[in-house]
């Protein structure tokens, strides 16, 4: 997020006289410029441009700018091309608005090509051409001529100037020559908090967060943008922790935030799933006037849902007065990930009734919950809809939708035929979920087969070689299983450990397996012998066989019984009150065992316990899951 330049409508509300003999004032030409600023599309322009012509006023260099302002903001960019080249003899003016015009329509290259145009024919820049021209370079990433640019600048005399000097710091942040953009940013006699947030936003793009916090710390005035861009950056980088911590010491400086620190506090919420956070941040918004828009609603909902509570989600998205395609697709993928398959569904043909045109993202949520509630029919049927009726070509997210789907149906040669089928090259993603699935219903053969497939294309990741490795174990094929593991520690590959998280009290605690870290360990092991004692006489019997090591039974019910979700609920037990719904993260797909155990938990303890895992969410409650043992 940075502070914008002043746009070229505001810059040249009016020309100098020198560039027009007839009057500012003249009638015609007020008439004109009215009638052009309240066009609302290009439909309208056109009459007016007729009449401007036949009254020999398509000349008149105020008329020429104002026409070509209006036709870039209607994105009629060729239109405004088509004025240009018909003007006899163009100034910086209507060379700078134009070129503004293509950075606005995303025509980067012909923005800086009209640029050097001009240049060629000795019409001077001025520092609003210079900071277009520069724009045009900062998204094109185009270095060579942002270098060339800047030496123009210096023969100009023309480096002094406070919105170039930001501009250019940007582009080289952009472009990642930062030694260049720290120089330029040194050399400015002021280094206010703008040009400091310009420097705070390169250093994150480049996820350089020491360098950054740096720049930061170095700011005596910080204003709201700066302390967002912090918090922004941090996001970005996955430093949630940080970012909410930065936050807190925001409020503690009586920093006003705005709608987008709110929206990065959310996203950070959402990543980490603090519950409890997030809705004290919701609760905050109405003290500071921050309106529940399109921006905002879609962070609440996406933050409701991650954190595991889709009622208030849902609560919200009925709540918003307007909803767009982006506040859909949020509440489509969290109503499929919390196992709401046929509400998703719904809520999708609700969409498209209103009018909406779905996109590439609400089929990936719809596919999604097709996927998780073992909809294939109705998935294949959306699915061959993309193109045929709404003309998306699918992608290999949505092919990966396809594959789950089949996967966890068990159709697991369908699905190989389906990628074998398909018209692009399925990623590893794809195929590690396939491998999954084989490890699921015991197709060793065909899981073989995937893995080494993987492995001979260079894109085998640790979950690679772990699943192989659990198939081979529940195979009984034990050397196998050790060869593959030992090849994993030669390469230097290493397992993503387990870990969970919960929230208590606005702080997350994580566990690992067999976590001795936590300062409260003697209660949680505590809590957790009497859950399984308990649980033994409700008839809980471990299930041993989804501990895939060649270890004695007695080692095997111990390994299960100190998984990190279980640790996670034990502390959640002993540190909230009774009926208090726990909410879990958890980085990995829960285990058969943990999620058998943890049905039994909630009817024993007469507690709602929400689990979010890889694949999706789970609500234990009264003895039973939301998934129906699906996942």
């Amino acid at each position: 997020m940075t502070h914008s330049t002043l746009p070229i409508a505001a810059a040249y509300p009016s020309f100098s006289p020198k560039l027009d003999s007839k009057s500012n004032t003249s009638p015609k030409r007020k008439t004109f410029l009215s009638q052009l600023q309240s066009c609302k599309n290009i439909n309208q322009v056109i009459p007016i441009h007729a009449k401007i012509i036949r009254t020999n006023h398509d000349q008149d260099p105020f008329i020429v700018f104002e026409l070509l302002r209006v036709c870039s903001n209607l994105k009629s960019i060729d239109y405004a091309s088509k004025i240009f080249s018909c003007t006899q003899q163009p100034n910086v003016y209507l060379y700078t608005v134009l070129i503004d015009g293509f950075v606005l329509s995303g025509y980067y290259i012909d923005g800086i090509h009209l640029y050097y145009q001009m240049i060629n024919l000795s019409i001077l820049p001025d520092n609003y051409a210079i900071t277009s021209v520069l724009k045009a370079c900062g998204y094109q990433l185009a270095l060579q001529e942002c270098r060339e640019v800047h030496c123009q600048i210096l023969k100009l005399g023309l480096s002094s100037n406070r919105s170039i000097r930001m501009k250019l710091m940007e582009v080289y942040g952009k472009c990642g020559v930062l030694e260049d953009a720290k120089q330029v940013f040194d050399e400015m006699p002021e280094q206010d908090v703008v040009a400091s947030t310009i420097m705070i936003n390169s250093f994150f793009h480049h996820g350089l967060i020491q360098e950054a916090t740096g720049i930061f710390n170095s700011v005596k005035t910080k204003d709201t943008v700066c302390w967002t861009a912090m918090i922004d950056g941090l996001v970005r980088n996955g430093e949630m922790n940080l970012a909410l911590e930065l936050f807190r010491e925001m409020q503690r400086l009586n920093v006003r935030p705005n709608e987008f620190t709110v929206v990065c506090v959310l996203s950070a919420c959402s990543r980490l799933g603090t519950l409890e956070l997030g809705r004290w941040v919701h609760s905050y918004m109405g003290r500071y006037g921050i309106e529940l828009n399109h921006f905002v609603g879609g962070a609440l909902i996406n933050m409701y849902w991650r954190c595991g509570d889709i009622d208030e989600a849902w609560r919200i998205f009925e709540e918003m007065k307007e909803r767009n395609v982006i506040t859909y697709n949020s509440m489509i993928m969290g109503l499929a990930l919390h196992g709401k398959s046929s509400q998703a569904i719904e809520l999708f043909r609700r969409m498209t009734k209103q009018g909406l045109a779905p996109t590439s993202v609400t089929f990936v949520g719809v596919l999604s919950a097709c996927s998780h509630g073992g909809l294939a029919d109705l998935g294949f049927e959306i699915f061959h809809s993309m193109a045929r009726y709404y003309g998306i070509e699918p992608q290999i997210e949505h092919y990966g939708c396809m594959v789950d789907l089949l996967g966890r149906l068990g159709m697991l040669k369908e699905a190989y035929h389906f990628i074998r089928t398909m018209k692009i090259a399925p990623d590893h993603v794809m195929l590690g979920a396939l491998l999954s699935a084989c490890k699921i219903h015991g197709n060793l053969e065909l899981g073989e087969e995937i893995a080494k497939s993987l492995v001979n294309c260079g894109n085998a990741d640790s979950g690679t070689y772990v699943l192989l490795s659990n198939a081979y174990s529940s195979s009984g094929k034990w050397k196998e299983a050790a060869q593959v593991r030992a090849k994993m520690k030669g390469e230097g590959i290493e397992k993503e450990p387990g870990c969970s998280s919960i929230e208590v009290n606005n702080e997350i605690h994580e566990f690992i397996l067999g976590d001795l870290r936590h300062p409260q360990k003697e209660e949680i092991y505590k809590k957790l012998e009497e859950m399984n004692e308990i649980l033994r006489l409700e008839g809980y019997t471990p299930a041993t066989e989804v501990v895939l090591h060649d270890i004695e039974k007695w080692q095997k019910e111990w390994a299960l019984a100190i998984h990190s979700e279980r640790l996670a609920i034990c502390y959640g037990l002993i540190s909230t009150k009774p009926f208090t719904t726990i909410r879990v993260v958890k980085n990995l797909r829960v285990c058969d065992d943990c999620h058998s155990m943890i049905k039994l938990i909630s009817k024993i303890t007469k507690r709602k316990i929400v689990v979010r895992d890889r694949n999706r969410f789970h609500h234990f409650e009264n003895g039973t899951c939301s998934c129906g043992d699906y996942w």
